[in-house]
């Protein structure tokens, strides 16, 4: 690390359409962290970016769900990021957004030096239109059937049932969001990145310079680039974005991968005028700390168009994390099912340190790990608690007790001491060797190591059980112990921030520097501590169980409900609603399409007569359990073929945010013919 003169460290810009859960601090925020305040305690000159992506589909989503601006949700969710990140003790030099307007002059201008220098290319291409709307479509303003699953509300860029990534024209019976109708093709065009001509000195430059990247990242890239790199677009039909600067590209803004990692620029000019020696300076370190959805982004995407820029030095690492889960089942925004920043640190005031602990010590550093709240009770309990503050209570407690709270002097140093001194140095050098290669599980457990040192010294010692016989060597027991708890002070800064600091302050720690860690003598004799106090405290099984309930409940409390259901589809004329004849039915027959998982074949009694209707709900019902419900039925449907079935008809079904299906039907049972109105 001597060769670098300065470190820019970035953090992902988390999508301003939601609050930050545990997923995003596992995978990206605590890592940073760490290795920032590790970075800040070595004397370094370092800056911490990151900052609010305020553009791109999920926000507009969101806005029109919530029936107001992109403003207004990017407002709302800016200000409830940052105000959780500065609880929380993440230490950003800067968090900025890309709303503000050095960050769409920094954009623009990163766009129009590729253009002028010819680095883009334009073509046209066939997308997908809504003819009602009037608008292009984003993958995500469509939906359809996914070719894979059978899912038929996947995404045209992605099934979340399955998790295959997707294309939109791959879906079968696409749907717009916008109107519900089926969206044509439409010619369109945009400047695209070519990321084919870059693909030589990338692979260069990844899989031969940059072997020592963590393996998931270097093989996700790996992967990439054996496939072949394609063109990439760097513009999309929308009204919400940073317009393009060009005078023929009215009603086009950069597409947010190309103006999101900008961000990281724009954000440092607006941290210090002095921002071009963090980004184009040779002797400048620049680390990504991302999820592992970002890393095509931010290894092979944003370094080409830098390299393509031609002024700007790239990354020298993008250490990557996998994902964490919640209970099992993987962490999901829609359904609520999420541990919140923000509700955390209302539910356990003071115990920001321990979801950090928590978080760091089962972090998703090469594979997906698991968040369960019986784990976190446990480290809580039984490493916090029982180990690190026990330790710490003991060493200050007897201290007080026996020599008035003053650092005594060490009069008998024996080879337990000198194994002390030795093991003490052994621990931070495997912490720091740990951090700076990102392994900060790894640093955090051999940090624990020390408190454990501690435990162990005193166990062995038993201060309390010789004073009276050898008050002289209890001295030296203290004055060690009060030593390695110095230590952790220090030491504990990255990991524990709000903790390290208590301790220091009650150890009236002169000073903090990572060049004191690992000495046996940063308390001078004589030196008068504070008042002690428990640094962790029990977490009860009521606190527990009341998360656990909270989680299986889906309190919807924190998040809109329109976050979470279809939005409102254009208006229709009362003339038009009119013409729709629906009537309560009775099914008399029910049976299974063959050859199909989804269909059933119905009869039902609809009081004008006995008709066949083809259903897809044969995943959620049995044919023979579902003879003699009242069902509601579009009539004067236009009759339709299905898989060779002719449907004179279409049953009302209602879908819950899981995907469940459950009949519409009167809440008392009436006669078959009767009209809904």
């Amino acid at each position: 690390m001597n060769e670098f003169e300065r470190y820019t460290v970035t953090a992902a810009l988390p999508y301003a359409n939601g609050p930050v859960h545990i997923g995003h601090l596992a995978g990206v925020y605590i890592p940073a962290d760490i290795y920032v305040r590790y970075l800040r305690l070595k004397g370094k000159d370092v800056i911490y970016v990151c900052g609010s992506d305020e553009h791109g589909v999920p926000i507009t989503i969101k806005a029109r769900q919530e029936n107001v601006s992109p403003q207004a949700i990017v407002d709302r969710y800016h200000t409830m990021i940052k105000q959780s990140f500065e609880a929380f003790g993440i230490s950003f030099d800067i968090y900025s957004r890309t709303t503000s307007p050095i960050h769409y002059q920094t954009a623009s201008e990163f766009f129009l030096t590729l253009y002028r220098k010819n680095e883009f290319i334009e073509k046209e291409s066939e997308q997908y239109y809504d003819e009602e709307a009037q608008q292009f479509l984003a993958d995500r303003y469509i939906m359809g059937t996914c070719p894979h699953c059978g899912n038929e509300r996947a995404y045209g860029d992605q099934c979340e049932k399955c998790g295959t990534s997707l294309n939109a024209t791959d879906l079968i019976n696409p749907r717009s969001v916008l109107s519900g109708k089926p969206p044509v093709l439409r010619k369109t065009s945009h400047w695209y990145l070519p990321l084919d001509k870059h693909e030589s000195w990338l692979k260069q430059w990844i899989l031969e310079e940059h072997k020592e990247w963590k393996t998931n990242v270097y093989g996700q890239c790996k992967s990439w680039l054996d496939l072949g790199l394609q063109p990439r677009a760097v513009s999309r039909d929308l009204d919400w974005g940073i317009p393009v600067p060009l005078e023929n590209a009215k009603g086009k803004v950069l597409y947010v991968w190309f103006d999101a990692p900008i961000g990281y620029i724009s954000a440092t000019k607006e941290l210090t005028p002095n921002w071009e020696k963090y980004w184009k300076d040779p002797k400048t370190r620049i680390i990504h700390f991302i999820g592992k959805d970002n890393i095509v982004f931010h290894c092979i995407v944003f370094p080409a168009m830098l390299k393509a820029h031609g002024e700007f030095i790239l990354p020298d690492n993008v250490p990557a994390n996998e994902f964490l889960n919640l209970e099992g089942d993987k962490i999901s925004t829609s359904r609520n099912w999420a541990v919140w920043l923000h509700e955390y640190l209302n539910d356990f005031p003071g115990k920001e340190d321990v979801l950090r602990y928590v978080l760091t010590a089962n972090a998703p550093e090469t594979k997906d790990n698991d968040f369960t709240w019986k784990d976190f009770q446990t480290r809580n309990n039984s490493e916090l608690v029982a180990i690190l503050g026990n330790f710490v209570n003991r060493a200050m407690v007897l201290t007080h007790k026996y020599f008035d709270g003053i650092v005594p002097h060490p009069a008998q140093v024996g080879s337990y001491e000198n194994e002390i001194k030795e093991q003490l140095k052994t621990l931070r050098f495997s912490i720091e060797d740990n951090i700076e290669n990102f392994r900060f599980r790894e640093a955090l457990k051999e940090y624990m190591n020390i408190a454990r040192l501690g435990n162990k010294y005193l166990a062995d010692t038993e201060p309390w059980a010789i004073i009276k016989t050898n008050p002289e060597y209890v001295k030296t027991i203290l004055y060690y112990s009060l030593q390695i708890a110095a230590n952790l002070a220090i030491m504990g800064e990255p990991f524990l921030p709000f903790s390290s600091k208590k301790l220091a302050n009650m150890l009236h720690l002169p000073q903090s520097n990572w060049n004191l860690a690992g000495d046996i003598n940063i308390l001078p004799v004589g030196h008068q501590l504070g008042k002690s106090e428990l640094l962790f405290e029990k977490i009860e099984d009521a606190a527990i169980e009341k998360q656990l309930e909270k989680l299986h409940q889906s309190n919807q409390s924190n998040i809109p409900a329109s976050s979470i259901v279809e939005p409102q589809k254009p208006h229709v004329s009362y003339d038009d609603f009119s013409k729709m004849d629906i009537r309560v039915g009775t099914i008399i027959e029910a049976e299974k399409v063959a050859k199909t998982k989804k269909l059933l074949k119905l009869t039902i009694d609809t009081g004008i007569d006995k008709r066949t209707v083809v259903s897809g709900i044969a995943e959620y019902f049995e044919p023979e359990n579902i003879i003699g419900r009242q069902v509601c039925i579009l009539v004067n449907l236009e009759p339709r073929e299905i898989k060779g079935i002719v449907s004179h008809g279409m049953i009302l079904m209602a879908e819950d945010r899981d995907g469940r299906l459950e009949f519409v039907v009167p809440s008392a049972p009436v006669t078959s013919g009767s009209q809904v109105k």
